[in-house]
């Protein structure tokens, strides 16, 4: 496995050289072999050791990466890769992949933390980050978890284990943000010019650069609202400019439709509830927009007047992209019935996913509404409207990575038994087949359901 620096080399500044913390006793946990065959790679004891942190890959020069992020809607300056080394850049053809290790120990940003991670939360990382990439959603991929040896506190002692992850690049808005807030404009426009190169190539100015996140995060929102699946902290330094979702502690998929779902524990006042992620999304663009004004010529009250018309046109955009993917899941494009649709799912708390899977089925279908009469009047309107029953059948996922499933996996996984983490995972790669066992992936039991919380692993 060959890698570049590319990144470290342009921009000093947003690095860190230093190096993952070695294993005590690294042992694979999971391997990603189709996307170790997409990327040329083979399982062996030398993979084993370099994607550990025991050894060196050839002309590798391992980094963390500086960076700010707006926590919870508080500006953190000074954040960077707490737990996580960015080993370098893979070649693939005319694409460049980063490879990083994440749980792999302590850094210059680690504020005193052991920058360890749990098997359970980088379980938990390839699981979603895998399923997401099943459901055609942009995401950062899991090419393997291996477990060290050694023990992490947590909320009590769990075996350690690291991740490597895999990304279109690790650049953010958090990215940015940290270069703005220091007046290190050279720098930032050197960040930005990588971006495009890396990105969105022919593109040469901050407004249009701006435009094209704006649109690729509007997609990938209206992707997670179609899903049912809560980020649950979209932080700014948990934004990508590549328009990949990243970083799965606190994320989940709600069961039944509730606009206002929450699972995140430290999410307390529901900044980021369901309802809330398009809105999010502007939000943190907004804070991209402000990070970029210093390279843009002219006034800033200009620039910020333009930038503005950008930001309002993500709003159309997300509008537009939510309109498409529910009309693809409802079979028919009608505004008024999918709201609804909606309107009926909130009030009969009805499961978000196979409210929409069971839809070609009339009996199964009213089954979950135990038959009410407003479900009943809706059905029949929607059928006579012919809606294309193949687009439904195509849209909408009978498995998803249902809470309580998982939790038992890595609860189990903690335990010392990985087969239900994989199986699970086998099973995740094709959410829109109704398997033998599909059942099984139905919505958990109500009292888990409500008292159910995420954490964020560190």
């Amino acid at each position: 496995m060959k890698l570049h620096h590319r990144f470290a080399d342009a921009l000093p500044s947003l690095t860190s050289a230093c190096q993952p913390a070695a294993p005590a006793a690294p042992a694979w946990a999971y391997f990603n072999q189709d996307l170790a065959q997409t990327l040329g790679l083979e399982q062996s004891e030398v993979l084993l050791a370099i994607l550990s942190g025991q050894q060196p890959a050839p002309d590798s020069q391992p980094v963390a990466c500086a960076y700010s992020g707006h926590q919870f809607g508080q500006f953190n300056p000074s954040l960077g890769d707490g737990r996580a080394h960015l080993l370098g850049e893979l070649a693939l053809g005319d694409e460049w992949l980063d490879v990083a290790l994440k749980g792999s120990g302590r850094t210059p940003y680690s504020r005193g933390g052991d920058g360890k991670g749990t098997l359970a939360a980088m379980l938990r990382e390839a699981i979603i980050s895998e399923h997401l990439h099943a459901l055609s959603v942009p995401s950062t991929r899991s090419l393997a978890v291996i477990q060290t040896g050694e023990t992490v506190a947590r909320l009590g002692p769990e075996p350690g284990a690291v991740l490597t992850r895999v990304a279109a690049s690790h650049l953010r808005v958090g990215s940015f943000e940290y270069l703005a807030a220091r007046g290190q404009t050279e720098d930032l426009r050197r960040l930005f010019e990588f971006t495009c190169q890396r990105h969105y190539p022919g593109v040469d100015e901050p407004l249009a650069l701006l435009a094209q996140v704006c649109q690729r995060q509007a997609e990938l929102i209206a992707q997670w609202m179609s899903l049912g699946f809560i980020h649950g902290v979209m932080n700014t330094d948990n934004m990508t400019l590549s328009g990949e979702s990243i970083d799965f502690g606190p994320c989940a998929f709600m069961d039944h439709y509730d606009p206002s779902q929450v699972f995140s524990s430290i999410d307390r006042q529901g900044r980021y509830r369901y309802e809330q992620q398009p809105g999010i999304g502007q939000w943190n663009l907004t804070r991209l927009a402000e990070s970029l004004l210093p390279l843009m010529p002219g006034s800033i009250e200009d620039n910020a007047e333009q930038a503005r018309g950008v930001l309002n046109e993500y709003v159309e955009q997300y509008q537009a992209a939510f309109d498409r993917r529910m009309a693809d899941k409802l079979g028919v494009d009608h505004a008024d019935l999918r709201n609804q649709w909606l309107e009926l799912l909130a009030r009969h708390s009805v499961d978000w996913t196979w409210g929409h899977a069971m839809l070609p089925d009339r009996s199964e279908w009213l089954a979950l509404f135990a038959g009410a009469a407003d479900a009943e009047d809706w059905y029949r309107r929607w059928q006579a409207l012919q809606p294309d029953l193949d687009r439904v059948r195509a849209n909408n996922p009978w498995t998803i990575a249902r809470n309580h499933r998982v939790e038992a996996a890595l609860t189990a996984a903690t335990q010392g038994d990985l087969e239900p983490t994989l199986a699970l995972i086998r099973t995740l790669q094709s959410p829109f087949q109704r398997a033998q066992d599909w059942a099984d992936f139905g919505p958990g039991d109500a009292a888990f359901y409500q008292s159910f919380k995420t954490y964020c692993g560190t």
